[in-house]
């Protein structure tokens, strides 16, 4: 099965939305109270489950025009590059020569997932 480009770019997107739900999480978990009203209110967090919604539309879009799942969902893996981007922006933490190994190791494996 030929996957096209076009699935191919919204798992991509997806994975960017993915990782910015991932950082409004941690952003909201770090400003609640740590009751479930203070968790089911916060609007942070629930940027983050719209961030999710749109990354499930995303996967729907993206299935619709074709593709393999074993070539389209390691593309979704790439949301740990973008969380570890968003990480250095956002709170200063460091990604090291280990973790940028990791980010090669695991775009070879979207690679090789694709063949």
């Amino acid at each position: 099965m030929q996957t096209p480009v076009v699935s191919i770019l919204l798992f991509l997107l997806a994975s960017i939305l993915g990782a910015v739900g991932q950082f409004l999480y941690k952003s909201g978990a770090d400003t609640s109270g740590g009751s479930l009203s203070s968790y089911l209110l916060n609007p942070r967090i629930l940027g983050g489950v719209v961030c999710y919604i749109g990354v499930m539309v995303l996967f729907v879009a993206a299935f619709k025009k074709g593709g393999a799942l074993s070539v389209l969902y390691p593309v979704y893996a790439s949301t740990f590059i973008f969380a570890a981007l968003i990480g250095l922006a956002a709170y200063g933490a460091p990604i090291k020569p280990i973790n940028i190994l990791g980010m090669a190791v695991l775009m070879l494996g979207m690679y090789l997932m694709g063949k």
